[in-house]
Formats: C-alpha cells, sequence, structure tokens
C-alpha cells in the first residue's frame, strides 16, 4: 500500500514538473515572438525595407510615447476611452444577461422575440452610431452606448442559449423538493452558466472596444479613437501606430482580468 501511494506520488509530482515546463516554454515562446516581432519592425524601418513613413518603427513609437506622456495629453486621452470601453463592457455585459435571464423566465417572450434577435445579431452595429449620436448627442452618452450595443444583442442569445441547455434533471430534482422557479434559476441555472457567461465576457472585451473606438471616430474631441483620427489627418502614423499599441496593451489587461474572474468563480 505504502508503495502504491509512493508511485501515485512520484507520478503526481512529475507530472506537475511536465506542466510547469510546459508553461515555462510557452511564456519563452511568447517572449521570443514578441521581442523578434519589434526587432524585425524596427530594422526593417530602418533599413527601408518597409516605409519608415507608414510603418514608422519601435523607436520613434516609444519617444513619441514618452513625449505625450510628458505634456500630460496621453493619460488624458487613454483615460477617457478606457472609462468608456469599461463602462460599455460592463453595460453590455449586465444588460445581456438579464435579458437573457427575461427570455428563460418566459419562454412566451423568448418565442416572440426569437427572429427579432436574429435580424438584430445580424444588423451591423457600427451602423447604428450616426442614429445614436443624433439621439444621445454627442457627449460620453452615445459613445458609451455604442460600446454597450456592440455585445448586448450577441451576450443575450448566447447567455440565454446557455441558460437553455442546463441539464433539465438538476430542475427537477429541484422542483422534486418544492423549489420555485427564482430558487431553480439561483441555484441550477445562473451557477451552470458561469464557463458561458465568462466566455462571453472575453468576447465582449474585444467588442467594446470596438464599440468605443467607432464611436470616437464620430463625435469624440478626446480618446484614442480621436488619436487614430488626428494622426491620419495630419500623416502622423506614429501616433496611429502609438494609440493602436496602447489599444492593444488595455485590452489584454481586460482580457486577463476576466481570466482571474474566472479562475476565482469556476476553477476554485
Amino acid at each position: 500500500m505504502n508503495n502504491t501511494q509512493q508511485n501515485l506520488k512520484e507520478l503526481h509530482d512529475s507530472y506537475k514538473r511536465s506542466l510547469l515546463t510546459e508553461k515555462r516554454w510557452i511564456r519563452f515562446y511568447q517572449v521570443l515572438i514578441f521581442i523578434t516581432f519589434f526587432v524585425t519592425w524596427e530594422f526593417s524601418s530602418r533599413l527601408k525595407v518597409i516605409n519608415p513613413l507608414i510603418f514608422s518603427s519601435p523607436s520613434k513609437v516609444g519617444n513619441l510615447f514618452i513625449q505625450k506622456i510628458g505634456d500630460g495629453t496621453l493619460l488624458s486621452n487613454l483615460g477617457i476611452t478606457v472609462f468608456e470601453t469599461v463602462l460599455g463592457f460592463i453595460i453590455g455585459t449586465l444588460l445581456g444577461t438579464v435579458l437573457a435571464a427575461i427570455l428563460w423566465w418566459s419562454p412566451f417572450l423568448s418565442k416572440v422575440l426569437d427572429p427579432y434577435l436574429v435580424i438584430l445579431n445580424a444588423m451591423p452595429k457600427v451602423a447604428l452610431g450616426p442614429i445614436l449620436i443624433v439621439a444621445l448627442g454627442t457627449g460620453f452618452t452615445s459613445i458609451i452606448a455604442m460600446g454597450a450595443i456592440i455585445s448586448v444583442i450577441i451576450t443575450t442569445i448566447v447567455v440565454y442559449t446557455a441558460f437553455k441547455e442546463v441539464d433539465p434533471n438538476y430542475l427537477k430534482v429541484l422542483q422534486t423538493f418544492g423549489a420555485t422557479r427564482q430558487q431553480c434559476f439561483k441555484e441550477a441555472i445562473l451557477p451552470a452558466s458561469f464557463p458561458t457567461i465568462i466566455s462571453t465576457l472575453k468576447v465582449n472585451v474585444g467588442l467594446s472596444w470596438v464599440g468605443v473606438i467607432v464611436g470616437e471616430f464620430l463625435v469624440s474631441a478626446k480618446g484614442l479613437g480621436y488619436m487614430i483620427i488626428y494622426g491620419f489627418q495630419v500623416f502622423n502614423f506614429t501616433l496611429v501606430l502609438l494609440s493602436l499599441l496602447l489599444i492593444a496593451v488595455c485590452a489584454t489587461i481586460m482580457y486577463q482580468l476576466v481570466e482571474l474572474l474566472e479562475k476565482k468563480l469556476i476553477r476554485q
């Protein structure tokens, strides 16, 4: 018995070491690809393999970053866009989840609204930008609404589908003990759908950034979207690339935060 336990422990330790080794190699290659990309970009620009006016270079982007940090304009624009994106992300996800819960609660309503959800999901949300601007004005409200509306319908559809696909046997057991529909939702439907909700959050990170940046393209005089448009107008592609890199970094941070939430809720 002791030998068996010892063998199992050794196998377990070996498995953990292999996972750790694999994780280190994955991180190594990720860093290697990152460094290779920027080194290749820098030398390609200096040797004029690529057009340095259009594609700029990491060194020029870095110098501009320091310059913009120094004059305070970068943090101001970055803060505005991050605020709008986070708020749009939260509103879109919460509203979509609430709508999904309402549809699950009322099968009749879900049957009535199902074709309209399909149509709204197929509609390009970016095309609603001008309408939102006219309806809500040219301030933060229309931009935040753009960030929310671009993800709310897909969130509703995906989460509602997850609610419907929960094993009905769970509900039958609860109903056998006299559970109400509200208790069934709280104790079975919602917890079982957490993985799908988290996956939707990950998708909504990118969608929210798209919505907000498009909104800033249309109306804003501040933010990273405005910096991109302004950079194109004055032919300053270094400013455009700096804005795009900042968007990539911020979106990555938001994605990592969602993964931390996933570990806390699901992988305990």
